[in-house]
């Protein structure tokens, strides 16, 4: 869309400390804190002079989303309300703004309001108060471009096309007539199509035909276009451009095909949370996010659970190469009529913010695990298809039997791990789609949950723990590959967080992810990560901390290798080297098995027993026969070097963000699981830090955040008392 005016300095918190935004009401601890702090109301207020040549002009200030239940006054004045803590909202400044000072406040209630979804009953994770994403002024002519929406029929043919519908804001309703000029470009900025039409009325209709050098929108070519729209009536001239990609997607009873080809989804869910700060995080650390599930975890899918998020995360989602599962807020309860009735809003707030993201291929229109509810469900989907007619809509549940009103059947499977409860059921990783639908007949259907609560894992749990993790995964993975029933798996999930006393393990954090709330992989990440092509990413993770006495009875045997070698070679202490194959005849269905290397595998003279020496060991992986990655473990690890590395060392001004890692390393490099040791973190220049200056290290690392306050060198400062200082530079231009 247009350039949006920046409108997130110099807000005052609640009367007394200046903030910018994104802001989180109340920062809250990692771990046994008491959630209620923020469950009240805050206020927020901003000054601002009006400009001259607003004169004349519509202006708005424009708001991201925050949390939640907010009003908005100018002068004292209310001009807006919004409910929902996830979408836009606007308040109109046209013809209430005076001369010289004006203030704008914000009244936000972070209380769990029943009456506004996903409240009213108990939700798995926390809703931070604040307003926790950006504010805008956009200032336009009298009449503008309000939306616009992007269609791509017949892509597969070899002439493409698009449609569009322009749709015009004219809140002073003033005469509408003029001219509005559309122009198709590439990514870099090449005009490929123009057309233009007359204005007649609140809405415009496009068409370009006969396209042709059209690049599908693709996992490897993920190729974007946007229709730049130019209007020019009486009241004078407004422009916008709108992005989006050429695709087809459909999840069919066969599976699901992009662009008419199947594509088996493996996916995980995310949270838009992070310690210490909460939701209010901006840019750059959405867009790491998505960077760390496509390129760290190599995955083709990911769902906001359970809410939109952020249009920066969508955003990047497109330009990677990520398909996206995105759903309306709640979490098992449906409340009364007046809850319905905004939850269904909610359906159409998300579907017009962001119907033209081409990584987006489905609309979740069901509160996340509720019970069946004909006649509100009726209207949700209604709702959704006459908005979209390009996407099916998805309903999560958990429970059997449900009424299938959507396109997709979309099922959390957490039947892995009920063996546990007895019964006569042996270990089941997924079930068949019938016996969970209770239908006659196969329909399209996706696993959208699975893991999870039913076996949280720590970053520091033992060995067998997390190699139990580890298998939980690769069994759901492998299960979901070999039902062509199945059109995918989304796991439960990317990353651990923060939630409510009624869940996780008593310290408000589930640790359900395959990466902690910093983002740093357990083993787990790797079962994922390993499913990539050798020519993306060479995965080679044995799932061992390598000593003798972390496991039961001892040993590092079973010991699962993920990887997306051929073969992998073990050479232990002085013995000669042993080949092993992926363990196809366990997990047949996966891209790529691990390699599992059992004890009837290795002699007592191969691998030593309990009380003889502990030895060093290197493990290879081939690919096509030659060298592709080695592993090598030390068998006497001792704590040498206190890593410290941001993510990136290059910052915008005001507000960009970056994650700074800290590992304790032994002296080959590898980060030392069980160091506990406090350090301390010192940032001095252009930046501040987020969340504590004293931290211990959890599994070996812990993260923190920066978040730059204007432009120069940044330094960061980390210190342990065993490992000393080490100091790293950045600089925010």
């Amino acid at each position: 869309m247009r350039p949006l005016i920046d409108f997130n300095s110099g807000w005052l918190f609640e009367g007394k400390d200046t903030v910018r935004l994104p802001h989180n009401a109340v920062d809250l601890p990692f771990s046994y804190f008491d959630e209620k702090a923020y469950q009240r109301e805050f206020t927020y207020e901003k000054r601002f002079n009006a400009e001259e040549s607003w004169q004349g002009r519509e202006v708005s200030v424009v708001f991201d989303g925050a949390m939640a239940n907010s009003r908005v006054y100018l002068n004292g004045e209310e001009i807006a309300a919004h409910k929902d803590g996830y979408t836009p909202f606007e308040g109109r400044l046209t013809g209430r703004v005076k001369s010289g000072e004006n203030v704008v406040k914000v009244v936000i209630d972070g209380s769990e309001n029943p009456a506004i979804p996903p409240f009213g009953g108990w939700i798995d994770y926390l809703t931070y108060a604040g307003l926790y994403r950006e504010a805008w002024l956009r200032v336009t002519a009298p009449i503008f471009v309000g939306n616009g929406k992007i269609e791509t029929p017949d892509v597969l043919a070899d002439k493409k096309s698009v449609r569009a519908r322009i749709d015009l804001a004219n809140p002073q309703n003033l005469p509408l007539s003029g001219t509005l000029v559309a122009t198709l470009k590439d990514a870099s900025g090449n005009e490929i199509a123009t057309t233009d039409a007359a204005i007649t009325g609140t809405s415009v209709n496009l068409a370009f035909d006969d396209l042709t050098g059209i690049t599908l929108w693709d996992l490897k070519t993920p190729a974007l276009y946007t229709l730049e729209v130019t209007i020019d009536t009486a009241s004078g001239q407004d422009t916008a451009a709108f992005r989006f990609g050429f695709r087809s997607a459909e999840f069919t009873t066969e599976g699901f095909k992009l662009n008419g080809k199947l594509l088996k989804l493996r996916g995980l869910n995310r949270h838009q949370s992070f310690p210490y700060s909460g939701y209010a995080m901006g840019k750059s650390a959405q867009v790491q996010d998505a960077e760390i599930l496509k390129h760290q975890l190599h995955l083709n899918m990911v769902r906001t659970s359970h809410y939109p998020q952020s249009h920066y995360f969508l955003d990047r989602c497109d330009e990677l190469g990520l398909l996206v599962f995105e759903e309306i807020p709640g979490w098992q309860h449906i409340g009364p009529a007046e809850w319905k009735d905004e939850a269904v809003e909610n359906v159409r707030r998300m579907i017009t913010r962001d119907w033209n993201h081409p990584s987006i291929v489905i609309w979740g229109v069901r509160i996340n695990e509720s019970q069946d509810d004909h006649d509100f469900y009726v209207r949700t989907n209604k709702l959704a298809h006459e908005l979209d007619t390009t996407r099916q809509t998805g309903g999560v549940r958990y429970l059997t039997d449900s009424e299938l009103l959507e396109d997709v059947y979309t099922m959390n499977d957490f039947i892995l791990g009920n063996e546990e409860l007895g019964g006569n059921r042996p270990r089941t990783p997924l079930r068949p789609q019938q016996e969970v639908t209770g239908l006659d007949r196969v329909v399209p259907y996706m696993i959208t949950e699975y893991g999870g609560h039913m076996y949280p894992t720590k970053s520091n749990d033992q060995e067998q723990r997390q190699a139990e993790h580890v298998r939980r995964h690769l069994d759901v993975m492998n299960a979901a590959y070999g039902d062509p029933q199945i059109a995918g798996c989304i796991g439960w999930c990317a990353f651990d967080y923060n939630t409510h006393k009624d869940f996780g393990s008593g310290d408000r954090i589930c640790h359900h992810g395959v990466m902690d709330m910093i983002r740093e992989p357990k083993f787990a990440a790797y079962a994922y990560a390993s499913q990539c092509e050798p020519e993306d990413e060479v995965i080679l993770k044995p799932v061992t901390f390598w000593a003798r006495g972390e496991r039961n009875i001892g040993g590092v045997l079973p010991l699962i290798i993920l990887t997306n070698c051929d073969e992998i070679e073990l050479t232990y202490g002085s013995n000669t080297p042993k080949r092993f194959r992926p363990d196809r005849t366990a997990y047949p269905h996966l891209p790529h098995a691990p390699v599992i290397i059992k004890r009837e595998d290795l002699t007592d003279e191969e691998f030593g027993l309990w009380g003889l020496s502990w030895e060093d060991a290197v493990i290879t992986g081939y690919v096509k026969g030659a060298v592709a990655k080695t592993v090598k473990f030390i068998s006497d690890p001792i704590a040498t070097e206190l890593q410290v590395i941001p993510d990136h060392t290059e910052l915008g001004a005001e507000g960009d963000t970056v994650r700074v890692m800290v590992r304790a390393l032994d002296q080959s490099g590898k980060k030392l699981p069980f160091f506990p040791e406090p350090v301390s973190i010192e940032v001095s220049g252009a930046a501040e830090r987020l969340g504590p200056g004293l931290v211990p290290l959890r599994a070996g690392a812990t993260g923190f955040w920066l978040r730059t306050i204007g432009k120069g060198p940044i330094t960061v400062t980390v210190t342990n008392e065993r490992l000393g200082r080490t100091v790293s530079t950045l600089t925010a231009i």
